[in-house]
């Protein structure tokens, strides 16, 4: 399931440097820049709590938007970092890189896991170790996944999920080669505890 392309809405900064960067700040703005597809950089500002919402949302780092500058025409961005005071942890800076809907880029996507219910391991008091709640892959910007599925049917304790397991969306890959470990079905700590004391019996 592509994942919906959503409105950002931002505003042409004038003057650039510390400070013009100051004065957007002091202004209630979040000072930042659009860069990249051959185009000249272009310095904008955006609104402090409208961009502390989308912040608080989630997955901002992850999403493809649709930048809407008045007086330009809109074009599709990620977000590249986002700058944030190291005392109050909240935005004092954000850069922006223009895409193509054909470009690939490399995100991170939220794993989402389903039928938890038809795992024999979760049935039995198992417990799902999640090691990776996102990983990293390589789409096109035009078909960006909103999650990628992790099935636990018939998943059983001591079973271990990788990614290899998982079934990509079409044109997606990991950005990493090796068959790294997503996630396991632990086994319940009572389990374990008479697990040890039968070895230790016998």
């Amino acid at each position: 399931m592509a994942r919906e392309i959503i409105d950002l809405t931002a505003e042409v900064r004038t003057g650039t440097g510390k400070g013009a960067a100051r004065q957007a700040r002091r202004e209630g703005y979040v000072p930042g820049i659009i860069y990249g597809d051959g185009a000249e950089p272009t310095p904008i500002k955006v609104k402090y709590n409208y961009l502390l919402t989308k912040l608080r949302q989630g997955r901002f780092l992850q999403t493809l938007f649709n930048m809407k500058v008045e007086g330009q025409p809109d074009v599709h961005v990620v977000c590249r970092g986002v700058q944030r005071d190291v005392v109050k942890d909240l935005p004092t800076h954000v850069d922006f890189m223009r895409i193509h809907d054909d470009s690939r880029i490399e995100l991170f996507i939220h794993v989402e896991f389903v039928n938890h219910e038809a795992s024999p391991g979760l049935k039995r008091g198992g417990t799902l170790t999640v090691v990776r709640p996102e990983v990293e892959l390589e789409v096109t910007a035009g078909d960006i996944p909103d999650h990628i599925t992790v099935d636990l049917t018939g998943k059983k304790i001591g079973d271990v999920i990788h990614i290899d397991d998982v079934v990509l969306p079409e044109g997606a890959k990991p950005t990493i080669a090796r068959n790294f470990v997503i996630a396991n079905i632990a086994a319940p700590s009572g389990l374990v505890s008479e697990e040890n004391a039968e070895a230790a019996e016998a």
